[in-house]
């Protein structure tokens, strides 16, 4: 299990060897309410089994169904659960994905591709950001959003605390003595005298420990997720975390207290006073690139322009308001639009048609909330050329 990242997301929106089985549940975070999750899951799990054994053999559909089993059957991960699942499985991958935020409906599906398309409004929203805990033993990551915060495991096999990062590595404390006059002579004591102090190694090695951090965020977290880095610490950690870190998603501002005695809710509501102003600052720089662009024809918010320019692969950046949609689908070829209703079998929310697009192309998606969006169609597309 791990966070989901836009890297996944791209990656499940890929060809995929059918069948490709999607499972969508909420989940709940506390005893008693997740004791029905697990039930749960499992009548989804009898779902997905009906429907492969009306097209595949036995073996086959008991193969593909064996790692939802494993899961069905692991108690320790029904008791860590967040707001939502999402589980993905095919005979050549199998994903599992906590979700920060609930999901609209519980869904099973057997298909030739996977159902992506709720994760998009989870993993695309504008308020998403990561927090880095850190003092000189130890580091903690979390990602959130306005409403939760919740750790993540470092990746990149940097592990939480300095002992573990550096092995090694780690300078052990040392001193070395010089002695004067006779050693254990009558009368005369011996004097000692260090060299290679405690406290600079002490400052080396947490350079080292805040380098290594730095780096396996970058890569690992940073980099795939493109969300905002708040630094939790002391003051003098700052100072030294930023002249060593190379991570350009780190933000100047963090929030300056030792992470260590804070509750879960108190660093959301922390990083969250940090973030706001960031977040507000994204959203109208996207907005005034979207108004600049299309004042040079370079950007639309007419539906089926959008669509068009999507097929193409020309949208670069693609704003969806949070909560609407619009039923309609669109076909892959050449762009053309079919407005209809969403309780036809073949009409799909045409906003996340065009988001799952602009993704496969290579392009960037940002659901933002009614009030910041600079159109009245639901969506806003800035293109490339």
């Amino acid at each position: 299990m791990r966070h989901l990242s836009t890297d996944d997301l791209r990656a499940l929106l890929a060809d995929h060897e059918p069948p490709c089985l999607s499972l969508y549940q909420a989940t709940h975070r506390r005893h008693p309410e997740n004791q029905q999750d697990p039930i749960r899951f499992r009548n989804l799990l009898k779902q997905l089994e009906e429907s492969l054994q009306q097209k595949y053999p036995i073996a086959e559909a008991r193969a593909l169904l064996e790692p939802y089993r494993a899961l069905a059957r692991d108690d320790s991960f029904w008791n860590h659960t967040l707001d939502g699942l999402a589980v993905f499985g095919s005979c050549d991958t199998f994903h599992v994905f906590k979700l920060p935020r609930t999901v609209p409906a519980e869904l099973a599906v057997v298909a030739g591709s996977f159902h992506a398309k709720p994760l998009m409004r989870i993993l695309q929203s504008a308020d998403r950001y990561q927090v880095l805990a850190l003092d000189r033993h130890k580091a903690k990551l979390y990602e959130g959003n306005r409403d939760a915060l919740d750790e993540v495991e470092l990746a990149g096999g940097v592990l939480g605390t300095i002992e573990e990062a550096l092995g090694d590595e780690l300078t052990e404390p040392h001193q070395t003595v010089a002695s004067y006059g006779a050693a254990g002579g009558r009368g005369v004591p011996s004097m000692h005298h260090g060299h290679g102090g405690k406290k600079d190694e002490v400052g080396i090695d947490a350079d080292r420990f805040f380098r290594a951090i730095d780096r396996a965020v970058l890569e690992h977290h940073s980099r795939p997720s493109g969300l905002p880095l708040m630094l939790a610490a002391l003051p003098e950690h700052h100072d030294l975390f930023h002249k060593v870190s190379q991570n350009p998603f780190l933000m100047v501002n963090g929030i300056g207290l030792d992470p260590g005695p804070l509750s879960a809710e108190r660093l959301r509501e922390e990083a969250w006073r940090t973030v706001e102003p960031h977040y507000r600052q994204r959203l109208a720089k996207l907005v005034d690139d979207f108004e600049e662009a299309r004042s040079k024809r370079l950007g639309s918010a007419d539906l089926s322009d959008v669509a068009q320019a999507a097929v193409a692969g020309r949208v670069g950046t693609l704003l969806v308001e949070a909560g609407r949609q619009v039923p309609g689908r669109v076909d892959p070829a050449n762009g053309q639009i079919d407005f209809g209703v969403l309780a036809h079998p073949e009409i799909d929310d045409l906003l996340d048609d065009l988001a799952e697009l602009t993704l496969k192309m290579g392009g960037d998606v940002v659901v933002v909330p009614p009030e910041r969006m600079p159109s009245r169609t639901g969506l806003a597309a800035t293109y490339r050329f």
